[in-house]
């Protein structure tokens, strides 16, 4: 990093650095109009069986959205952003995390390298959705290309993706997880266990599945898709280690998803995710104070609801021309013959893995 890019991050660090304090009133009032609300709506879609199971889904869906702002919760702790206690962090990011289906330890390491490394391509690949550049995809075997693609498919992401994250990647523990991460993954697993078990005991397994599923799909769905808008938009961010800067990652690299104000209540104000990149130690009810006092932080992209449904259609990252690109537009250029001097290159020993 420059100076000048040292410089810039101290100054900005600086600006947002009175909103990085907790509030623990403002954290317990918080936990107390997430939580009360999704026990009341779930409650409320498990009575409303006996009228319509339309019914029970108009109930499943607000409390889906409950369920992404416990995350949020969840999230904060992880940070150590909610609470000033590390234990109260700890033992409030455990019993959200049971609620969202998320261990807690586990997802708090894989966070912190996305953190540290979001936007610079040598640094891909954990806590983060897969993303090839079309240099990469061009030279990627058939069988990995047709694996990304699978991968890169909405209805993949978005559809089966919150089944297989949220019920079966999250249940294990990642290689080479450390023992307190471990245990944190087991207890979890537990927690989720005797509190599916209880609930099925009280209202039967058919009533609960029937209840819970649209619930988890739903949440499922929208945290993925939050996750994934907010760094892959028309004008994001992608640097090489040399040329990486972490103010520029935040600020260019996330974007400011500009939702209704409901919206932004419910999803605990993460559309400034140019804020929390920059600065995750202010807690998700300080993230719009900072983004209205700090000016720079405002020339971040600003996407909406419409213009973030453009990301469907990116798959790969161009280098050269520093912006997402489908499949379809580099359809030609991987039907073109490669020059004799690449093929050159190709044979020559040494080069290209040989």
């Amino acid at each position: 990093m420059t100076t000048k890019q040292t410089s810039q991050l101290s100054s900005l660090k600086k600006s947002v650095a009175p909103y990085e304090k907790t509030d623990r009133k403002t954290s317990v009032r918080q936990l107390i109009n997430t939580l009360g609300p999704l026990v009341l709506l779930w409650a409320a879609a498990y009575f409303s069986l006996s009228v319509s199971y339309w019914l029970t889904l108009l109930f499943a869906i607000p409390a889906a959205g409950f369920v992404i702002r416990t995350f949020i919760i969840f999230h904060d702790c992880c940070h150590g952003s909610f609470f000033k206690s590390r234990k109260a962090n700890d033992i409030i990011g455990t019993i959200t995390g049971v609620l969202t289906l998320v261990p807690y330890r586990q997802w708090k390491h894989s966070h912190s390298i996305h953190h540290a490394g979001s936007s610079n391509l040598e640094k891909r690949g954990i806590g983060d959705i897969w993303i090839m550049t079309v240099e990469e995809y061009e030279a990627a075997k058939p069988l990995k290309r047709l694996y990304y693609r699978i991968y890169r498919n909405p209805l993949v992401m978005f559809v089966a993706g919150p089944i297989v994250v949220f019920l079966i990647q999250y249940r294990f523990n990642a290689k080479g997880a450390r023992r307190k991460e471990r245990m944190n993954t087991y207890l979890t697993n537990i927690l989720i266990a005797a509190l599916y078990s209880g609930l099925i005991l009280a209202i039967g397994w058919q009533a609960f599945l029937l209840v819970q599923l649209p619930i988890v799909f739903v949440s499922g769905f929208l945290g993925i898709w939050l996750f994934y808008v907010q760094h892959q938009f028309e004008d994001s961010y992608f640097e090489h280690e040399d040329e990486w800067s972490y103010v520029s990652a935040a600020v260019e690299g996330s974007s400011y998803y500009k939702l209704p104000r409901l919206l932004q209540w419910i999803t605990g104000n993460i559309g400034f995710h140019h804020v929390h990149h920059l600065s995750p130690k202010v807690p998700n009810y300080n993230l719009e104070l900072a983004h209205n006092a700090t000016p720079p932080l405002q020339k971040a992209t600003t996407i909406t609801i419409g213009s973030s449904l453009k990301a469907l259609h990116f798959r790969l990252w161009d280098e050269e021309n520093r912006r997402f690109v489908g499949f379809k537009e580099i359809k030609a250029r991987l039907r073109e013959p490669k020059p004799a001097v690449e093929a050159l290159k190709v044979r020559k020993p040494g080069l290209q893995g040989e």
